[in-house]
């Protein structure tokens, strides 16, 4: 397995994982957020903003895309966790929401979202994410008023 190094990048996710870890205990390995990835995870990014990727292939491209997120927004917390779990196809939909802020203006961040994962021999596959676009749009006041 690949070690993602320099956990302390990602600590304006800190809330995020904790939520995923929490709602995968019974279901996938233990440890950090990273650690629940199979090393050749793919990540679909269905409904998301302009300029993110459609998709990711790999724990380690994963773990890079989300090291700047701190750059951008700081999670205070996730919260009304829900996890719904097909134990026959293996597939686990987990749905929460966040709360924190934007760091160029301090405006205020909120969002839900729901995943739809895969685990094979307790390691996650597969991650579909779906997201409010618009909560990203508002909270980094895309696109600029003139």
């Amino acid at each position: 397995m690949t070690a993602i190094n320099d956990l302390d990048n990602f600590a304006a996710l800190d809330p995020f994982f904790r939520i995923i870890e929490e709602g995968l205990s019974a279901l996938a390995e233990e440890g950090h957020f990273f650690d629940l990835l199979a090393d050749d995870v793919v990540f679909d990014y269905v409904i998301t903003v302009p300029g993110y990727p459609r998709q990711v292939v790999g724990r380690s491209a994963v773990a890079e895309l989300y090291r700047p997120y701190g750059s951008t927004f700081v999670l205070y917390r996730c919260f009304d966790l829900a996890v719904h779990h097909d134990r026959e196809a293996g597939v686990v939909v987990l749905e929460c929401a966040s709360e924190g802020r934007v760091v160029a203006t301090g405006a205020a961040y909120a969002n839900r979202y729901i995943s739809v994962l895969t685990i094979v021999d307790r390691k996650v596959t597969r991650w579909r994410d779906y997201l409010d676009p618009i909560a990203v749009f508002e909270a980094v006041g895309w696109p600029p008023h003139a």
